[in-house]
Parts: structure tokens; sequence; C-alpha cells
């Protein structure tokens, strides 16, 4: 009810006993602001006390719920009375929602079987969510996770939300033969597959770069689709609507959130998917070029001719920032600690550590300025350092800068020495590659979230400025503007103006592939080991693939390999 009065639902009625008891009362309150239609809320004067609980919080950790009403015993004659309610209002209702998550709560065998018969003559769509008897509900549309799937098909797996997609659409197949309705399958970070008489098709999960509680989620994904269904749309659009609403919920912490059209709308207009979870959490399901060490997640087109090639620079071309992790990471452990940096006990640093290095995993390849303004965020969540000292994310980012840039220039300076090569500060056969795609005629870019001036110095030293000519982009200190989004659209425009040909993101951060897909191009994600220089990173393997990648090598020993895939000459 609290998802479909955020959603801005135009009338919402509520069905349901509570106790006479003050939960009871402030619920009633709390539906009568949102305007809700209360009269099928029915009073049971003994034998019930409302369902509600408490999750106690430790620091940041939640416990264990405890419930009240867990031994409710419904009266026969209030459930006549709620179902007849039920019964009465299903003319002026566009769509129907039938919740159960208690097992001692309004369901009872007399209660499911004559909301059965009311939902096989129902002329609205109407949907279900029942953890325990999804089979009584003949006539309704199902919504319920992997668990919950498998334990109704009397099938083995994993235990989660997020069973593996051919366990889950095996699933979704069984229960829609033995339903003939839609059903919504949740499959927690993993998206919404939807089964109905077009087959199976799925709604991906989105990318969320901060923490999440994922309390609620399951409710708001079912206020989105219910929402959708009632205003006449598709179950493929009503779980998309879902999807969108639930991922806005888990972003709020330690509430049960709700997700408002602004909101959904700020996350649909751009979604980050999640591609291929499955093979990106599981490499033993990775496909290879023959002899090669090219991962094939969708082929190019042979008829496609890349006419331009964007280029990451740091870990797809030099390896001069490698390690910059190791520095980003003590840096912002010794903001958020400020001065119990070295007083603190181990339980708070450690604590710390896992939220800076979980967090640093999860933003690899954005700009700097972004990643010091979750900074600003940790240290105002963990509120060690009083407001007053701390900085900005610019003052974070010059902090981590000088100590970043003091490690580039030493190995720079090692290179103008002869004590380095260039080999040994770029990604194997990158140099190859650029110059080879240059003999070709291709366009090349270079695109990078770090400071644009650095940026550039960096490839005059290893000897790859001149093969842009000057098509160079970095970061300029304003969070707006994102480099890499900006070299897509550069380049997006050309291409429409000269009515002809692609272009190619080569890179080994999730942003440019994710971009890179959203306007129609084709990605190469680079899952280099930057320390090595050659060899795969199997971590930044499952970020590129989860990013929406087209291929994957671990760098470009192979590059002439890599061009004959790509429909051209070495």
């Amino acid at each position: 009810m609290a998802n479909l009065a955020a959603l801005g639902v135009g009338h919402i009625a509520a069905f349901g006993v509570i106790g006479a008891d003050p939960f009871g009362r402030e619920m009633l309150r709390i539906l009568g602001e949102w305007g809700a239609d209360i009269r099928g809320m029915l009073v049971q004067n003994n034998g019930w006390d409302t369902p509600v609980y408490i999750k106690p919080v430790e620091g940041d950790v939640e416990q264990s719920r405890i419930d009240f009403g867990n031994a409710n015993v419904l009266d026969p004659v209030i459930g006549a009375r709620l179902v007849a309610m039920v019964a009465a209002a299903l003319p002026e209702l566009d769509v129907l929602v039938v919740n159960q998550q208690l097992l001692h709560g309004i369901h009872t065998d007399a209660v499911r079987g004559e909301l059965a018969g009311i939902i096989r003559g129902a002329r609205i769509p109407v949907v279900c969510d029942s953890r325990s008897w999804s089979d009584s509900f003949d006539g309704a549309m199902r919504k319920l996770n992997g668990r919950e799937a498998l334990r109704l098909c009397k099938a083995t797996g994993e235990a989660g939300d997020s069973i593996p997609l051919a366990d889950a659409e095996r699933a979704a197949a069984a229960l829609y033969d033995r339903w003939k309705r839609p059903l919504f399958l949740t499959r927690g970070e993993r998206g919404i597959l939807v089964r109905d008489e077009r087959g199976v098709q799925s709604v991906p999960g989105l990318q969320i770069l901060g923490r999440i509680d994922t309390v609620g989620a399951g409710d708001s994904a079912l206020a989105g689709i219910a929402a959708a269904l009632a205003a006449g749309r598709d179950p493929l659009t009503a779980a998309t609507l879902g999807n969108f609403a639930a991922c806005v919920t888990v972003q709020k912490l330690f509430v049960t959130g709700t997700a408002s059209p602004e909101e959904i709308l700020a996350i649909g207009r751009e979604p980050d998917y999640v591609f291929n979870p499955e093979l990106a959490d599981d490499p033993r399901g990775a496909r290879f070029l023959p002899n090669a060490e090219i991962e094939v997640v969708s082929a190019p087109s042979r008829q496609v001719k890349f006419l331009h090639a964007i280029f990451d620079n740091d870990g797809t071309i030099s390896t001069l920032r490698e390690g910059w992790e190791g520095i980003m990471g003590p840096v912002m452990v010794r903001a958020i600690l400020g001065k119990e940096w070295k007083s603190a006990d181990r339980n708070l640093f450690d604590q710390v550590s896992e939220r800076v290095h979980a967090y640093i995993d999860r933003t690899t390849g954005v700009q700097t300025l972004v990643q010091m303004q979750g900074l600003v965020e940790m240290v105002r969540e963990f509120g060690i350092v009083a407001a007053d000292e701390m900085m900005d994310a610019a003052g974070y980012k010059g902090f981590y800068n000088a100590e970043l840039l003091a490690l580039v220039a030493g190995r720079i300076a090692k290179l103008e020495r002869g004590e380095l090569g260039v080999e040994d500060l770029t990604v194997k056969g990158a140099l190859p590659l650029l110059r080879a795609l240059n003999a070709a005629g291709v366009a090349l870019h270079l695109a990078s979230g770090s400071d644009e001036p650095d940026v550039i110095a960096e490839a005059r030293a290893l000897g790859y400025f001149a093969l842009f000519k000057g098509r160079i982009c970095g970061a300029v200190g304003d969070v707006k503007i994102e480099a890499k989004k900006i070299v897509l659209e550069r380049i997006l425009a050309e291409v429409r103006r000269a009515g002809e040909g692609a272009f190619i993101t080569f890179g080994d951060g999730p942003l440019e592939i994710r971009e890179t897909g959203r306007r129609g191009g084709f990605s190469v994600g680079v899952a280099s080991d930057e320390l090595r220089r050659f060899g795969w990173n199997m971590r930044k393997r499952t970020r590129l693939i989860r990013a929406g990648a087209d291929l994957v090598v671990p760098d470009f020993s192979q590059w002439q390999a890599l061009l004959g895939v790509l429909g051209m000459q070495a």
C-alpha cells in the first residue's frame, strides 16, 4: 500500500484484518494519510493482534526480526465478511493484489477457497504474491522468487533468489504450464523473469554502486507490476516498472523504502543494466576463439565496418597508475577515521577498510571526483570526523592525486633514465594494436576518467600521443562532464553525419563498456592484470561482462587474431 501510494496510484483500497490495539489504529491513520479506502479493513476484537515486526540494528548490521501476531486465529465470520467486501469492490477496481506473507494470517483454507472463486470470475488482472499457497489462487498471475519457484516445482538448486538462469527458466515454464497464467519470477540483483504466452522474457537487473538494503524490495516490485497491469500494460512492461521500483528502494538503507515516479524516471532514463550475470560469475561457460584467449560473449556482425576506436587509458593501454587502489584505499580509510586513524580498535578499522575496498571495487572506471563524492558520504555516515573538519570531494581528490602522481612521476623518471622501457609500463600488445588500427585508417580516440593534462603527459611519455591526433579527452574537474560520455557522443555524431561505419570501444572499466552498449557500439573488455601487464584479472572479467562487453581479452598479445574477429586486416 505504501508503494502504490508513493507511485501516485489514483485510488487504492485496503482489505485486511487488524486488532483492537494501538498498532491497528496507527495503521488506519497511515492509510488514511495516503487517501486509501479503508472500508475493507475489519477489526477482530479477540484472538488477533495487528501483525507488525521490528528489526533491531546494531551498528550498521540488521539483527533478526521480532514479530507480533504470529499466533493469530481468524474468526470465520470476519473471514467471510472480508471476502464479501472484496467481491463487492471488484467492479470498481483495475487490478486486485493478493498478498500473503504470514502463515497465521487472513489466508485460512476457507478464505483461500472463496477468494479463488472470485479470482476465477474476475474481469480484471489479479496478481498474487503468496509465500505459502501460490497453487491456491487459480486464475491469478503470480509473483514469486527463485526459492519459492524451486519449492513449488519440487526441484533442487540454489537456496537464494538468484538461482541460475537455466533453473529459473525451467521452473517458470513448469509453473506456467501448471497455472496457464503469466508469472513474474524475481531473481534479486539479476532482475525479473517473465513467462507468458510469448515465452520467457527477461528484465535485466540494475547495477548499483552504493550500499543496498533489500528489505521491502519485493513489495516495491509487486506494486510496480500491479500499477502497470492496472494501466493496461503487458507483463513485460509491468516487470520493467517493478524492477525499477525495487532498484530505487534497495538504495534506501534501514527503512522499508518506497519509490516515487520521479525516482523511477531518474533510473529509467539511462538504466545501468547487468548483462549475462551467470556467465560473468561462472567462467566455466566461457566460449573462446580457437587457440586464442579471446572470449566471445557476442560476436560482431561481418557487415560492420569500424571507423572509430575508443580506448580507455589506465589499465587498457597504460599501467603507469598500476596500484592506484593501494593508494586510494588508505587515503579513504584515513579520511573516514580522521584523528582516530592510529588509535581506532581493530574491529572499526576492519569495518571501514571493508567498506572502502568494496566501494572502490564497484566504482572502478568512474571519475576520481565521483569516487571522492562517495568518500564524502562515507565520512559523513561514519561520523568520526567532525563536520567542520571534513573536506569536500575536490579536497580529498587533491590529497589522493598528490600521492598517485608521485608514484607516476617516479615511474616516468625511470623511463626517462632508461631503467624501464615502454613495454614495462603498457599492457602487452597495446601499442602494436594502436599502430595497426591507425594504419588501417581507424580514427583513434583516448578517453579517461583521470585529469586531461595528466593523460596527455602520460601518452607523450609512453609514445602513443601522436596516434590519437589530438583526440584525447580526460576529466576537467566537473562531475557533470564525463569524458567517456563526451567522446562517445562526439563519435556518434560523426558516424551519423558520415552515414556509415560503426565504433568500437576498448576498456578495462565498466563505465566505457556500458556507455558503448547504450549507444549501439561494440565493446572489447580488457581484463588486464596491470601488475604483470599480461594475463587475466578475473575480477575485471566479471565486471566487464556484467557491464555488457561483447568480447573479453586479458591483454593484446593476440592482437592480430583480435583484428581478424573484428573484420580488420592485421
